[in-house]
């Protein structure tokens, strides 16, 4: 019997998560004895809560591939998880209900750990009372932190961001450095994982030898270490570029510059290593600094994609599709590296028992001895990732970006609050 699906977005946006959504959505096509329509949520799984679906029906084809080269998230994302149906059933019987209403039998949920998570409970709550649909996680998280994939779409972008803004920021400080700032500090994305951070030491060459530091959430720091390295880096080169990530941690496992907020996940809000990183410099060095915070542009700089990450970012939207009209349930499409010399990669299927909730932190192997650097292993990793430039649009200097009608389909049930 031919049922409807259900799309949506979660968490932190990409540069390339509107191609996997476009790539799902033009594939679904290909099936119309199976797959009916599409409908988005609005606002990620919260739409699907208060039953409010767009309808990707509506929408031409020209206006679902224009997506492919727009960042952010075209339909809406969010930070909601999901209690545990022991302590809540009620957002469960309500996605069941809202499924029900608009025979929904198909869930691409695309998203990261927690995402993952979703779909895990979805699925084992339709197994429970009855109600099949097939649940499908869709990997995206520029954090590159999900267990079993190679890589997670998202990253291959904001690794080659990061790459090009440290070589460049490089350059901008070693042209100053004699009689102004010393000391540059990139601050970027990765709350327990480095591999955002490890992307920037792929700027490292012999023109300006930097970073010279980064700092990793999986090596604790050493204040009087990370001095002593700045120290030596000036001496040596003239200045000294560091790239730190968000998520450093002290002595005692306590995230550097943890807040006493959380965010709707539960986790401790971060932000301010790179400022706190200049005075500890500034304060014991005597030395100036400059520090930048790239934040949302790192994640959405789709003018610099990697083609790479671009095409991965398509083929997990293909076979998402492809695994759900098998009857696959309870699975993600995952990106497995090819063992062949030069770079390859293919989609297989994978277990949400196995990657909910756990997170893939950067390997030992890939981190130098001192701590300070990226190794030829995480290199190895890393450099494929980044290759190629994604295709796209400009307008008056500037990318150019569609938009969409989103309209909604006519609720059949009431409110929730």
């Amino acid at each position: 019997m031919k049922r409807n699906a259900f799309y949506a977005q979660s968490g932190g946006v990409t540069s390339v998560i509107n191609a996997t959504a476009a790539s799902l959505i033009l594939t679904a096509k290909k099936y119309p004895k199976i797959i009916g329509k599409v409908y988005a949520g609005k606002n990620g799984i919260i739409g699907a809560l208060r039953e409010e679906l767009i309808d990707t029906s509506k929408e031409s084809v020209s206006s679902i591939k224009n997506l492919m080269e727009i960042p952010g998230g075209a339909f809406g994302s969010c930070r909601y998880k999901l209690k545990n149906y022991d302590e809540d059933s009620s957002e469960y019987e309500r996605l069941i209900e809202v499924f029900k209403a608009h025979n929904i039998g198909y869930f691409f949920y695309n998203g990261g750990n927690d995402s993952a998570d979703t779909a895990f409970k979805i699925s084992k709550l339709g197994a429970k009372v009855g109600y099949d649909i097939k649940c499908i996680a869709i990997p995206k998280t520029v954090d590159n932190d999900l267990a079993l994939t190679d890589c997670c779409p998202g990253f291959g972008s904001v690794a080659k961001y990061i790459a090009t803004s440290t070589q460049e920021a490089s350059l901008d400080l070693k042209s100053m450095a004699e009689s102004s700032t010393k000391v540059f500090i990139l601050e970027v994305m990765g709350r327990h994982a480095g591999w955002i951070a490890a992307a920037g030491g792929l700027a490292k060459n012999e023109v300006t030898n930097a970073p010279h530091i980064i700092l990793f959430p999986e090596i604790n720091f050493n204040q009087k270490s990370f001095l002593a390295k700045v120290k030596k880096s000036v001496a040596e080169d003239g200045y000294c570029v560091v790239v730190a990530s968000e998520g450093i941690k002290n002595a005692k496992g306590k995230f550097l510059t943890e807040s006493d907020t959380t965010d709707s996940f539960g986790h401790a809000q971060l932000g301010g290593v790179a400022p706190y990183l200049s005075n500890l410099v500034t304060k014991n060095l005597k030395l100036k600094t400059h520090w930048a915070v790239p934040d949302y542009l790192q994640r959405s700089a789709r003018h610099l994609s990697s083609k790479t990450d671009l095409l991965q970012a398509q083929a997990v939207g293909v076979k998402a599709v492809e695994f759900a009209v098998k009857g696959m349930n309870s699975v993600m499409p995952i990106i497995v590296r090819g063992k062949t010399k030069n770079y390859s990669w293919k989609i297989e299927a994978a277990p949400l028992s196995k990657i909910a909730n756990v997170e893939k932190k950067l390997p030992k192997s890939f981190i130098t001895k001192d701590g300070y650097g990226i190794t030829k292993k995480a290199i190895d990793y890393l450099r494929p990732l980044i290759k190629g430039e994604a295709e796209i649009s400009y307008k008056d200097g500037i990318p150019k970006i569609g938009s969409l009608k989103l309209i909604e389909v006519r609720k059949k049930l009431k409110r929730w609050i």
